[in-house]
């Protein structure tokens, strides 16, 4: 397979009427499409259709994938949920950008491969699923999204080494499920992770169902009244999480750092310090499980040569008998067997006698050349 180039956009607030599908349909007569998405998988050719422009229409959630390292991810909210401000300060070169759409503000992540490596083995399905759950969180006042596609623009060296990083939200160094996910999709350096975590604040205990039931009871009727309308009606989405993060905002301590910026050039190094002390520990450990496998491989070795001196001439006669087989197999047993008998005189000081008696073998089966190549090529010359 030359290529491989996946595409697939989710609707989420809104199912597709079968109008807007027959209009999904002339644009590709191979994709699934049905009232929530549509997915297609490219061996040959190109996609017909402008994601962008499909997302300012259809959907809500769209994911790309191709096999040359071209990633994207776009989701798109309502401005009265995610303000498009808020989403600027952070979405600030081509790996993270956003623009307006209507009533809808398109949040854009991208990646392209910085080493031009070919992928294979590529599957695009299931990713936007366990992508997806950002946008939740996202809408309820979760900006590590953002925060991840301006590391992203950071990485991809978008960004001067002066330019100061936006708000750090809280709990970068805990990240759940779906935002693990959305870093790993973008090839997001976890040593960058890490480094801009260092001035990430713990996120906030959540209320629990009674603070939630004892705030609401508080609300003014009119208030519930429209909460409820919105609800029964389906009119948004939303609602759950805009209320969520009200109350924070009304009972939460903030938790958005109050240090100075850093800037990007700063986290870079950092994170390039903490790769370097990363691969020395690494390196350390890989050393010090190297000596103790050796330090176990030798006195498993001394064990066998303790055994093998209990009995040596019994030893010799199995190295004659396997000999005698004339098998290529049980030569290499016995040559194996030989070399055991040479490190133990070697350990024991007779390495003379052994000598001589390797001597005599040799003579004695000097016209099997199967069995001197054998000796030859282990070292076990006269």
């Amino acid at each position: 397979m030359s290529e491989y180039q996946y595409y697939e956009f989710t609707a989420v607030d809104r199912p597709l009427t079968s109008r807007e599908q027959g209009e999904l349909r002339a644009l590709s007569t191979r994709a699934d499409i049905t009232a929530t998405s549509f997915v297609n998988t490219y061996q040959w050719g190109d996609f017909k259709g402008d994601p962008r422009r499909l997302m300012e229409r259809y959907f809500d959630a769209h994911l790309y994938l191709a096999n040359w390292g071209t990633r994207q991810l776009m989701l798109r909210l309502p401005k009265h949920v995610v303000d498009p401000a808020t989403v600027a300060g952070y979405c600030v070169g081509d790996s993270a950008s956003a623009w307006t759409a209507g009533r809808h503000v398109i949040v854009h992540l991208y990646r392209e491969d910085e080493d031009g490596t070919d992928e294979w083995d590529l599957d695009g399905h299931g990713l936007l699923a366990s992508i997806i759950p950002v946008r939740a969180g996202l809408a309820a006042g979760d900006l590590r999204l953002l925060y991840l596609g301006w590391l992203r623009c950071a990485q991809s060296l978008e960004l001067t080494d002066e330019e100061p990083e936006p708000p750090v939200p809280a709990g970068l160094d805990t990240l759940d499920a779906s935002l693990t996910a959305v870093a790993e999709f973008l090839c997001i350096d976890p040593d960058l992770i890490a480094a801009a975590a260092a001035a990430s604040a713990q996120p906030a205990v959540e209320p629990t169902a009674a603070q939630l039931r004892s705030w609401v009871t508080r609300l003014p009727v009119r208030e519930k009244d429209a909460i409820l309308a919105d609800l029964v009606s389906g009119g948004d989405g939303h609602l759950r999480g805009r209320l969520l993060r009200r109350y924070r905002d009304e009972h939460l301590p903030d938790t958005s750092t109050t240090t100075a910026p850093r800037t990007a050039g700063e986290l870079l190094a950092t994170a390039a310090h903490l790769r370097a002390e990363r691969e020395r520990q690494v390196a350390e450990q890989r050393e010090r499980d190297r000596i103790r496998q050796e330090r176990s491989a030798a006195a498993a070795r001394q064990r066998h040569l303790d055994a093998l001196a209990v009995d040596q001439p019994a030893a010799w006669q199995r190295v004659n008998e396997l000999i005698a087989t004339k098998k290529p197999r049980d030569y290499d047993t016995g040559v194996q067997l030989l070399v055991d008998l040479r490190d133990l005189s070697e350990r024991d000081g007779n390495t003379t006698r052994f000598r001589q008696r390797l001597a005599e073998l040799r003579a004695v089966h000097a016209r099997k050349p199967s069995l001197i190549e054998r000796l030859d090529l282990a070292g076990l010359d006269a």
